[in-house]
């Protein structure tokens, strides 16, 4: 991330289901003051219609920029375009796939596919299972190319007492990998001991 002087991000949005992810992954980027540059898939649209209240517009506004699915011609769609690095959330198979053969037939694959040429960090919040072998295959190429994939599993230790509990924990954990403490939440060894009963803050 050497010459990057600005704090920004670029938050992909797939069709797979979880888009409370992305979106709470822009709520907490907006707080922390890291501009965000959002790319959505069509099927992302599709699934926020199904999966919440937002209108397109209402989504959108939750980003400091936004870049149509199909602006390859986009500021994203170039390395010299300085950014901390992406996070996918959710991020759908079909993309995960389209990402681990670099076919950048989207801004959102391209935008990945230019996170890793310039080697910075790029999560890959996948969202399937039962999982078969070409899934882990593709996981594993993205991997190696230096991904890092990071399905939102729930954290019960936690003793979550709502569902934005559970996604917050999901997204403030991938937000660690870039460096951002995005809110204080329960960790284990620190503000969670082994053999409490119940979940204490600091």
């Amino acid at each position: 991330m050497l010459g990057i002087t600005k704090r920004r991000m670029v938050v992909g949005i797939s069709g797979a289901s979880g888009i409370a992810y992305g979106i709470k992954a822009l709520q907490l980027l907006r707080n922390l003051n890291v501009e965000t540059h959002l790319v959505v898939s069509k099927a992302g649209h599709i699934t926020r219609s199904h999966e919440t209240d937002l209108s397109r517009e209402e989504l959108e506004a939750l980003a400091h920029v936004n870049h149509p699915i199909n602006d390859v011609g986009a500021a994203l769609s170039s390395g010299s375009f300085g950014t901390m690095g992406m996070i996918i959330a959710p991020c759908s198979m079909r993309t995960l796939s389209c990402i681990a053969s670099g076919m950048a037939d989207s801004l959102l694959t391209r935008a990945a596919d230019v996170t890793l040429k310039e080697r910075r960090r790029l999560v890959l919040m996948i969202r399937e299972t039962p999982l078969h072998l070409v899934h882990l295959r593709n996981m594993q190429t993205v991997t190696e190319c230096g991904a890092i994939v990071f399905p939102p599993v729930p954290a019960f230790y936690t003793r979550p007492e709502s569902l934005d509990d559970i996604v917050t924990h999901s997204v403030v954990r991938a937000l660690d990998l870039f460096g951002l403490n995005a809110e204080d939440i329960p960790r284990w060894g620190e503000t969670i001991k082994l053999g409490e009963k119940k979940r204490e803050y600091a």
